[in-house]
């Protein structure tokens, strides 16, 4: 369905909004416009919008996310230390049931084989885990994919403003 026109108005407060250095969704948010609505009357009145802002608030998320990756990671390898520690170091084995239900624990030198084996596999997750998320970030490739496909997005943004509006 067809938008409403912007009225002389409405035009005239996208001009100031726009002079007053507000974004194209924050214009749209205050007249209760669709956000491509304001668009193309921007286009239509030769106003753009800088997406420098954008593009560094992006930026700045990049980086938060990255920085916690890391973080993660190194915290994954302290989880892994910690737990291979436990390979060697005693430990108490609580046993409960029998034919009478009775409660025992055992102090031992070191945990048995299948504890041994399941604290590896655990240590073996958390190194590799650690190691994706180290990876992951030092994947040079991956930003600047990011960096064109951004570019690209950008141009899409941009001719999707010159076209006409929907008929129907």
């Amino acid at each position: 369905m067809a938008s409403t026109p912007l009225t002389d108005d409405e035009r005239q407060q996208i001009r100031d909004l726009h002079a007053a250095g507000h974004g194209c969704n924050q214009i749209a948010r205050e007249l209760g416009r669709d956000r491509s609505t304001i668009s193309r009357a921007a286009a239509d009145m030769s106003l753009s919008f800088d997406r420098k802002q954008t593009r560094q608030a992006t930026q700045a998320r990049v980086d938060d996310a990255r920085a916690r990756r890391s973080k993660l990671a190194l915290d994954l390898l302290g989880d892994a230390e910690r737990l291979r520690k436990q390979l060697w170091e005693p430990c108490t084995i609580h046993s409960f049931g029998g034919r009478e239900n009775v409660y025992s624990s055992e102090l031992v030198n070191e945990p048995p084989f299948r504890d041994k084996r399941d604290i590896l596999a655990s240590v073996g997750l958390a190194v590799d885990k650690s190691m994706r998320l180290l990876d992951y970030d030092a994947n040079s490739g991956a930003s600047e994919a990011r960096s064109m496909l951004s570019a690209i997005a950008e141009a899409l943004e941009v001719a999707a403003e010159h076209l006409p509006p929907d008929e129907g």
